[in-house]
């Protein structure tokens, strides 16, 4: 069993940055992928970005390509999503995940998600 917790999410106008962090306790924390989804009122989840256990491979959604970036730290067991150039249409609650083995599949574990909001 995995618990995922996400933090730093806010308040930002367009145009700003934003960091998210999330910690995640449970076994074998290097083994599996990670990522990111967000959901805004009214629109399904949506997929931001996913790593690879190693850190090597990444991907990202249309939407944020070039803005964000993912990374992780296997010693500390953190995912963190770096948000530039903030959008107003980026506001949603971002969720993190975890996979049981890599991104191409389902999550199997989620976070309560953190709620972003970016003023115009």
């Amino acid at each position: 069993q995995r618990q995922l917790v996400e933090s730093g999410g806010g308040v930002v106008q367009a145009g700003g940055s934003l960091r998210l962090s999330c910690t995640v306790s449970g076994p074998s924390f290097s083994t599996y992928a990670l990522g990111w989804f967000r959901q805004a009122p009214g629109r399904e989840r949506e997929f931001v970005a996913g790593i690879s256990w190693s850190g090597i491979s990444t991907d990202y959604g249309d939407s944020v390509k070039g803005r964000f970036s993912i990374s992780r730290d296997n010693a500390k067991s953190t995912v963190s999503l770096q948000m530039n150039s903030l959008k107003v249409e980026d506001t949603a609650v971002y969720y993190c995940a975890a996979y049981n083995l890599g991104f191409d599949q389902a999550p199997a574990y989620w976070g309560q998600g953190t709620q972003v909001t970016v003023s115009s």
